[in-house]
């Protein structure tokens, strides 16, 4: 029970401020690109009120980002801090500094998976009060592949991020447990945080004839499409090898590669040994997704062999494609499941084209509109993961307000009170 007269008391609004000022939060993560964390982060700073919340980001680069001049623009920072895999102690002299310099910080929100171990010892060290791990990938299956240094690696940065971490965040419970633990449930610092879309994107109108012109793909073709970058996780050899067997069936089939990797020339190589150069569009990084999918995709395909909770499987339905997913990928992505089927990895590709051209010969009966709507009353859109979020920034910054202030106490909401 709480005394609101305020006359009498002295009501502080941590939900938005400590005191009079902002709650900063400083975000660490390797480099504003478009990737998944990366577009999620700009969805949180486009829609985050900016007088509240102040997010800058740290870089552990020196290259720019594609989100950069965005960034910039909304009022925040990018802040290189280069990272020596070899040299840690020099990257713990630059991480001191900015926190000086740029500081104080009430909140390090720390991306990098393993490595968030040391951003968060090193923020402890330099009186950061509360300090995020964010686990964005399953794991699990890298760190069965490990060998020995990596093991050794990955053992003392999870034993930091127990110690240092107030609280861990994830993307989906297979993600929660790869950083956390299998028993994560049983300590209330780690807790899933699901992402949510910008679904703006996915109203405007668009002239399905006019995208396909510009990608030079005829009207009349089968698309495949897939969004992620080119990284051996994103399966692209076997997607290929799945678009091949539909191209067999239907010679109108053409395949829609958005984004961008190392293994681009590797799979750019494969695409000729199999004699679809003609049929294979690589459109490199693209900033309209949406456009791209509603206007040129007839089917999503996505085989990856793991994610954690990938933004692009949402947009996906949210543009009403059919899609399908390989079995590894967590069930808490399927928004839509009229639109969703899942195959095993252990199929050959016959079996996912198969699928392919079953789904493109007798669609969802769902409309584009009412999958939108599905995710709209979800949790996964953007609204209701700001509201998570800010709730979970409000709360943690007014427990560290209240261990200066012994005497104040805290609500459900993150308000303290005198």
């Amino acid at each position: 029970m709480y005394d609101t007269d305020s006359t009498a008391k002295s009501k502080l609004h941590l939900q938005s401020t400590l005191g009079d000022r902002p709650i900063r939060i400083l975000h660490v993560v390797g480099q504003m690109v478009r990737g998944g964390i990366e577009t999620w982060l700009m969805h949180v700073l486009r829609h985050i009120d900016r007088d509240r919340f102040l997010m800058d980001f740290l870089v552990l680069t020196t290259q720019p980002g594609d989100y950069d001049e965005e960034i910039r623009a909304l009022g925040s920072r990018i802040i290189p801090c280069p990272l020596d895999r070899w040299n840690p102690w020099s990257f713990a002299a630059n991480f001191k500094r900015i926190l000086r310099e740029y500081g104080p910080y009430d909140i390090v929100h720390s991306h990098p998976h393993l490595f968030s171990g040391y951003v968060l010892r090193l923020a402890k060290q330099a009186g950061v009060p509360v300090r995020i791990a964010h686990s964005h990938n399953d794991s699990s299956l890298l760190q069965a592949q490990a060998g020995l240094y990596r093991r050794l690696y990955s053992t003392v940065m999870k034993h930091w991020i127990d110690r240092y971490a107030t609280l861990g965040l994830g993307c989906a419970r297979p993600a929660v447990a790869a950083l956390f633990g299998a028993n994560w449930e049983s300590d209330p610092r780690w807790q899933v945080l699901y992402y949510g879309i910008d679904l703006k994107g996915f109203r405007d109108a668009i002239d399905p004839v006019k995208v396909r012109a510009e990608l030079n793909i005829p009207v009349d073709a089968i698309v495949i499409g897939h969004v992620g970058r080119f990284a051996k996780q994103k399966n692209h050899l076997f997607l290929l090898k799945i678009a091949a067997e539909v191209a067999k069936r239907e010679p109108k089939t053409y395949l829609l590669l958005i984004g961008d990797g190392v293994l681009r020339p590797r799979i750019e190589q494969e695409v000729a040994q199999l004699g679809l150069t003609d049929r294979v569009i690589f459109a490199g990084v693209r900033s309209d997704i949406s456009r791209l999918m509603r206007g040129a995709m007839d089917i999503f395909l996505f085989p990856s062999f793991y994610e954690g909770l990938p933004l692009v499987s949402l947009e996906a339905q949210a543009a009403g494609l059919p899609c399908i997913f390989s079995d590894v990928i967590t069930e808490e992505v399927d928004a839509v499941k009229p639109l969703v089927q899942r195959l095993s990895l252990s199929q050959p590709a016959s079996v996912w084209a198969d699928a392919v051209l079953a789904r493109f010969h007798d669609p969802s009966v769902i409309k584009q509109s009412e999958a939108m709507s599905v995710i709209e009353q979800s949790s996964l859109n953007i609204e209701k993961g700001i509201e998570a979020l800010v709730k979970l920034y409000s709360l943690n910054a007014s427990k560290s307000y209240q261990v200066c202030y012994p005497n104040s106490q805290i609500n459900q909401s993150g308000e303290i009170y005198e």
